[in-house]
């Protein structure tokens, strides 16, 4: 499970740009006007061999005439509850001000590792107001650039040292047995469907506290089923927050998705598949986990004919592609319509998931659809695959196609070589690599 770092600060102190910088993408949007980032981005760092999560909250506000103040403030205080670590951006040009002395009190508070980043060093000249940022409390400043990267790779190194070490033990124990979570937008019915499974009949074996994170594993084991259910802190305990604060539920279930192997995603059948859905399939693909989507509330949609299902699933995997190898299941959490068939469901994906082809058989079956279809020649040569194997004990099924020029092979031709195993073998619901290797 990997571990994840929150960027917190007050606005315009250049969060989105490290964001960007770390995560070698330009995914946050980056503004002159405070109070861009009103929700979080979410990346991936790979630092040295050591990778890890990390979010950009929106800036910490207090008594502006910002009406997202509130919720922005809620955000931060959320990302601090759930980070492992914290990066505090200050802006070297401007010094001290009220509000970082007000987030820098919340922090110290926290008791989560700290790390205090002066941004905005961008000329040597800045470097003399770093010594001030002393006064927060919070240890020794790290002076940056997120603009032009000065400083940022001490600043990563920092971040690893000071990340806490995984429990290796616990990762042991609950490697052996199916990870399931159920993660979408709020009123999906999440909470519904886990009441369902354990809320009346609670034959449930060991309720074990995450690491750090605070994700949280209900052993089901009944009806022949034995998974554990991952669940963050938040789905059965009604918090202060409000259900329906739609940043919520995306940093939940960015813990709850990395901690398992398949997650099932509820969609709510009277108002279709929405943004929010969109971008909560991208963090499941993103952590190449593996996918059953379950259309919630079937129960009370009142066109059930087999064109109305067969729109919908349309939709779905349109909005969805080009990842269209997955189960949808139409059912209702709260009449328990089709419950166990999302659990069948979930238990195929993760042994598909885990399934390996034997070397001949793949070299036999899928030389064939190569000298049906060969990769297109680049520049008058021609690209021959020799050899196809596939990686023992890799995370997702992994495919190394050898060949002579593995640098020509484009994108589509990747592709046709993915849909060409989907069909042979059954990958339903889990993501596939395709690497091609030079032999």
């Amino acid at each position: 499970m990997g571990q994840l770092v929150a960027i917190v600060g007050r606005p315009n102190v250049g969060k989105s740009t490290l964001f960007n910088r770390l995560t070698r993408s330009r995914t946050a949007i980056v503004d002159e006007t405070a109070g861009t980032t009103r929700d979080r981005q979410y990346g991936i760092v790979d630092w040295n061999g050591k990778d890890f999560s990390i979010v950009d909250t929106g800036g910490w506000v207090v008594n502006s005439d910002d009406i997202f103040e509130g919720e922005i403030n809620k955000q931060v205080a959320l990302a601090i509850e759930q980070a492992d670590e914290i990066l505090f951006v200050v802006d070297a040009m401007n010094g001290v001000t009220d509000l970082d002395d007000r987030v820098a009190e919340i922090l110290r508070k926290s008791r989560k590792p700290v790390i205090l980043v002066a941004n905005k060093v961008d000329s040597n000249d800045w470097l003399y107001n770093v010594p001030e940022f002393y006064k927060l409390g919070l240890g020794e400043p790290f002076p940056i650039s997120a603009v032009n990267g000065f400083g940022t790779g001490d600043l990563l190194d920092e971040i690893v040292m000071k990340l806490p070490e995984k429990d290796e033990d616990e990762a042991e124990h609950l490697e052996s047995i199916p990870k399931f979570a159920i993660v979408g937008r709020p009123n999906a019915g999440k909470s519904s469907l886990i009441n369902s499974f354990i809320g009346e009949d609670r034959h449930i074996v060991t309720d074990i506290a995450g690491t750090t994170r605070d994700s949280i594993y209900t052993r089901y084991n009944k009806f022949g089923f034995d998974f554990y259910l991952v669940d963050t802190a938040g789905i059965r305990k009604k918090t202060k927050v409000h259900e329906d604060i739609e940043y919520y539920s995306v940093i939940r279930s960015i813990r709850a998705i990395e901690a398992a192997d398949v997650c099932i995603l509820m969609i709510d059948a009277t108002r279709g598949i929405e943004s929010q859905d969109v971008s909560i399939f991208s963090l499941i693909q993103k952590n190449k986990k593996g996918l059953v989507v379950c259309v919630n509330k079937w129960d009370i949609v009142e066109n059930k004919s087999q064109e109305a299902i067969a729109t919908m699933e349309n939709a779905i995997r349109s909005r969805f592609a080009p990842f269209t190898d997955f189960p949808i299941i139409f059912g209702s959490a709260l009449t328990k319509q089709r419950i166990f068939k999302v659990l069948e469901t979930a238990v195929s994906v993760y042994e598909n998931r885990k399934r390996t082809i034997p070397t001949h058989q793949l070299n036999t079956t899928l030389q064939e659809d190569i000298a049906a279809f060969p990769p297109p020649a680049n520049k008058g040569k021609y690209i021959k695959i020799k050899y196809i194997t596939m990686l023992k004990d890799a995370a997702i099924p992994t495919f190394i196609f050898f060949c002579n020029l593995p640098q020509w092979v484009k994108e589509p031709y990747r592709r046709y070589l993915e849909n060409k195993i989907r069909e042979h073998w059954d990958f339903h619901g889990t993501p596939i690599n395709v690497y091609m290797r030079e032999k």
